[in-house]
């Protein structure tokens, strides 16, 4: 604690951040909450999605032979051209929030391209929007978690530290200042004794005037 200047203004600043302090922990508080709420939830939608990629895995599995077919290379209509994500304020931090993914117009002769081909783009496409997908969710996370930390930081910052000693230099200068008044009472009863036994009961100062 820095060194504490024990005056009356010095009282009511620490007074006035104290009542800051106690406004604005609530507030933290709850920002606390909902982040972890936020993050509980996310991490659900994850393992979801992660479940419903894993099955489409499973799907693409069974055209791994098809797809080791040289004739037929799918890589460039499946690679995403663009993926759309918005953004939810949660708490005050923006999180990002996955759309959808577009991929380049797959272009060829259905003549010469095996039966199998539109069915496997649409499955492969499938699962490269669920890994995307997978990807923007998992940073939100992050996101949520970098967010959680710095207000739970706050949030000790203020219960144990701050308000305890705003309270503690609050009570320090109040002794200080109650000490000071005491004294200033006792001299100032000191001081009329001293008066009183100079003057007596009036005798002397009247008979010096007269």
């Amino acid at each position: 604690m820095a060194k504490i200047k024990l005056t009356k203004s010095e009282l009511k600043k620490q007074r006035d951040a104290l009542v800051q302090y106690q406004r604005y922990l609530p507030t933290l508080q709850l920002k606390k909450q909902q982040l972890q709420i936020e993050i509980l939830q996310q991490s659900q939608i994850l393992e979801r999605v992660r479940l419903k990629e894993a099955a489409k895995r499973n799907e693409v599995e069974r055209w791994a032979g098809l797809l080791s077919d040289r004739e037929v290379d799918l890589k460039s209509w499946v690679k995403p051209k663009e993926i759309f994500t918005s953004a939810r304020n949660i708490a005050g931090v923006d999180l990002p929030v996955f759309e959808r993914v577009d991929f380049e117009v797959a272009e060829y002769d259905l003549f010469i391209m095996p039966l199998w081909v539109d069915l496997g783009l649409e499955v492969i496409k499938a699962l490269v929007g669920l890994g995307e997908e997978i990807k923007v969710v998992a940073k939100g996370i992050e996101v949520l978690k970098d967010e959680l930390r710095i207000t739970t930081q706050r949030v000790n910052l203020f219960e144990k530290v701050k308000i305890p000693e705003a309270r503690e230099v609050i009570r320090l200068i109040k002794i200080y200042i109650g000490d000071q008044m005491t004294n200033a009472v006792g001299r100032s009863k000191m001081a009329k004794r001293k008066i009183e036994a100079i003057i007596g009961d009036g005798s002397i100062f009247f008979s010096l005037v007269n």
